[in-house]
């Protein structure tokens, strides 16, 4: 069953004969925690969860909310449950994120789909595996199951008489409650967990089948394109919604007879059979709006979100300092982190479809069950009216335009009587996706007399929320008032002992359109935290890396930490250029970094343990940072499959390393002004240096989130490295050739004249 209508398939296969299915009676979707993401939903779907499907034919169908983002999920989730049943990975098919099929288990965030949402799949299959073991035994006339084993979609008896699955279940359609404590296979046992497994979705993509939404096509399906408000990249404040003045209908009226323009408060879209004839439309159609407040200046980061407004909210304050121990070296440090793009290579797409009867979505949504409540509001319809078909899309990594895109479609369909498919323009996509928000870290700390850490005092600014879909804003559905999350403390405690910690943050309403991208405010966070315990271990004459070994909490920490350095062959008390070019104008330099994902609802909970050292070389001509060599260690405890978070690994660096180096989006008094990838440039496959990675050997752990850790050391990393090359702190990423000479010429600029001959 390859599920391309999820809800008749789901409906067959409860009413297939020679069919085992472990469900869970529904339930209420899960409130989000206050000042979280999520949008709370009384809907009470009218049927079970299902998990796992045992077919007849040695088939298994296995099922999660979550969605793969080219993180290679889809094929660790199989392995899972194919270990737990015991049946060979290629009998596996993973169903993802089909609202009409899959449980909801919340949005795909926070490294989380192994680590938690996995859990009720390697159950069910562990309990599918025990009631065919047992039915077997009763089968085979044994008094007992011992020696019972599956293999191969057969179960084989002690004095070795076999009997396949078809035989086991004949005709019935056998339902299992699921329940949360069953035995589990030993880890010592596993023949597909912890054995590296080539990716399942790989080769429809290289041979260019089927499998992005931008490919999906329906009967009838007409094209439609929309027109964003001027004020680009903001959706807070009065104007939302309220700026549009008129619209000049006859100025699209001779390119075909079909041409359909949808007007909703600002938004604002067209339509026609043809997508040429959708798209000279959109450029065509003559708008006239009402000049809108000009953006706050945001040209100067620290200061605009220093005197933005916040809530403070403290989160730890803990003082365990001995009596009689005084300060020493005492630093006030300020870390600027700039807003970024998610940057999807390709722009957003849906296609919609709204009947009498419902609403159908093809989405490439990251939140299938969450976008399904914005819709319900957008179309008026309940939940259990809509069915989001989930498909891959170009990456986000975060909140990009996936969602926003699909509530275009469904308000257009609606609007105009038939299916219809929305592309985004780069342009839109680059102008209008929730940004990875600003940040600015204020750090006071101290080092005692004996150069021991001492005091840390950390308060963190994020302004940023959940950025409703679009269409819901501009419509008026929802308000256009801004609120405010709580999602700025994401591993805002540092990892390292200090006495005395005083932990706040200050949360913000966002200034522009803003939520969550990779590594949340956990990069940032992270990017203040070992930058200053780099300054503290100069201060303190001490090596980095031995300095950051001896304050951090976890045992599992200083070991990532420990076998990191030694394969980068790390070498203790060793400097750089500090600032003292060789003959070719060339300054060396190496930096360390350690961090953990800690994320969710404060304290939240931690996900990999991971590790860099790099290094790199700045060109004192230019201020162009190359990143000469890269080694990258990882604790992910249990790995599903390795070679899967090798890849990850080697995702997080490249996209890290592109925006610690060259990405930060500029705003006028409208809006955000990079509309496209001249003025917004990555890293592109020239820049990416030799990448090493260390795999610590955990495999009896519980395995960890994968999938962000790797790149929330990355800001600190390189920043120590450029002080090593330098000798200059630089403490506002991104890492520009212009941010290099400016930090290179005050740092000539202050140093003492040399003395005359």
């Amino acid at each position: 069953m390859r599920f391309v209508d999820p809800k008749a398939d789901r409906e067959a296969l409860f009413s297939r004969p020679g069919t085992l299915l472990v469900v869970r009676p529904p339930a209420p979707p899960p409130t989000p925690a206050p000042g979280q993401p999520g949008i709370k939903s009384d809907y009470l779907q009218p049927h079970p969860d299902l998990f796992v499907a045992v077919l007849d034919s040695g088939q298994v169908l296995a099922f999660n909310g979550h969605v793969d983002l080219g993180t290679g999920i889809r094929t660790a989730l199989a392995q899972i449950v194919a270990e737990e049943l015991c049946v060979p990975f290629e009998s596996v098919t993973m169903v993802l994120g089909h609202t009409e099929a899959t449980p909801n288990q919340g949005p795909t965030i926070a490294s989380a789909s192994i680590q938690i949402s996995a859990v009720p799949l390697r159950n069910s299959a562990a309990q599918a595996r025990e009631y065919l073991i047992e039915k077997a035994a009763a089968h085979f006339g044994l008094a007992g199951s011992e020696g019972v084993q599956i293999r191969n979609a057969s179960v084989t008896a002690p004095d070795g008489r076999s009997v396949n699955f078809g035989s086991l279940l004949s005709d019935q359609t056998v339902q299992l409650e699921y329940q949360a404590e069953v035995p589990l296979k030993d880890s010592r046992q596993y023949e597909i967990v912890g054995k590296s497994q080539p990716r399942v979705d790989i080769p429809a993509k290289a041979t260019g089948q089927l499998s992005f939404v931008h490919d999906v096509r329906v009967p009838g399906m007409w094209h439609a394109r929309v027109i964003r408000p001027p004020y680009s990249g903001r959706d807070g404040g009065d104007f939302i919604g309220h700026s549009l003045l008129s619209v000049d209908e006859t100025s699209v009226a001779g390119i075909a007879d079909d041409i359909k323009v949808v007007v909703k408060g600002d938004f604002v879209a067209v339509a026609a059979r043809r997508e040429e004839h959708a798209i000279k439309a959109m450029r065509s159609l003559k708008l006239c709006w009402r000049p809108v407040p000009n953006l706050q200046p945001l040209d100067n980061l620290e200061k605009a979100l220093r005197h933005h407004e916040y809530n403070e909210r403290p989160l730890l304050n803990e003082d365990e300092t001995q009596p009689g121990v005084e300060p020493g070296v005492s630093l006030k440090r300020s870390y600027v982190w700039p807003y970024q793009m998610h940057a999807s290579v390709g722009p957003s797409c849906a296609v919609a479809h709204y009947t009498n009867n419902g609403l159908t979505v093809w989405s490439g949504t990251q939140n299938p069950h969450m976008l399904r409540v914005e819709l319900a509001q957008l179309a008026e319809l309940s939940e259990g009216a809509i069915d989001i078909v989930r498909y891959e899309a170009s990456g986000c990594y975060g909140r990009n335009c996936a969602d926003d895109v699909c509530a275009d479609a469904a308000l257009i369909s609606k609007e105009i009587g038939h299916p219809v498919r929305v592309q985004l323009t780069r342009e839109q996509e680059h102008a209008w996706e929730p940004k990875g928000a600003a940040q600015l870290i204020d750090i006071e700390g101290s080092l005692d007399t004996q150069g021991r850490l001492l005091a840390y005092n950390f308060v963190t600014r994020y302004p940023s929320n959940d950025a409703p879909s679009l269409a819901l804003i501009l419509t008026g559905v929802r308000s256009n008032q801004p609120r405010t999350l709580q999602m700025g403390d994401r591993t805002s405690v540092p990892p390292y002992v200090y006495p005395r910690m005083n932990i706040a943050s200050h949360d913000m309403a966002p200034i522009v359109r803003a939520a969550w991208l990779r590594g949340v405010s956990a990069m940032p966070n992270s990017f203040a935290h070992d930058s200053f315990i780099d300054e503290l271990a100069h201060e303190a004459g001490a090596d980095p890396v031995e300095f950051r070994l001896q304050y951090l909490r976890e045992a599992r920490a200083r070991d990532v930490l420990a076998e990191t350095a030694h394969k980068a062959g790390w070498q203790t008390g060793a400097t750089g250029s500090r600032g003292m070019a060789d003959e070719h104008g060339i300054l060396r330099g190496r930096g360390v970094a350690y961090a953990r994902y800690v994320h969710s609802k404060f304290p939240g909970f931690g996900a990999a343990w991971s590790a860099w050292v790099v290094d790199v070389a700045v060109n004192v001509e230019t201020g162009k940072v190359s990143v000469e060599r890269l080694v990258v260690g990882q604790d992910t405890g249990m790995m599903v499959n390795p070679v899967g978070v090798r890849h990850q690994i080697h995702g997080n660096v490249i996209q890290s390393l592109s925006r610690v180096l060259k990405e930060a989006v500029k705003f006028n008094d409208q809006g955000v002004v990079d509309h496209e990838w001249g003025a917004y440039p990555i890293m592109n496959f020239m820049d990416i240096p030799p990448i090493e990675i260390v795999l610590m050997d955990r495999q009896n752990e519980p395995p960890m989130g994968a999938g962000e850790s790797s790149s929330v050391p990355s800001g600190a990393a390189i920043a120590n490295a450029l002080f090593d090359a330098t000798g200059v702190r630089y403490r506002e990423v991104p890492f520009t050739p212009g941010r290099i000479l400016a930090g290179l010429a005050t740092a000539q600029s202050r140093a003492p004249s040399a003395e005359p001959a």
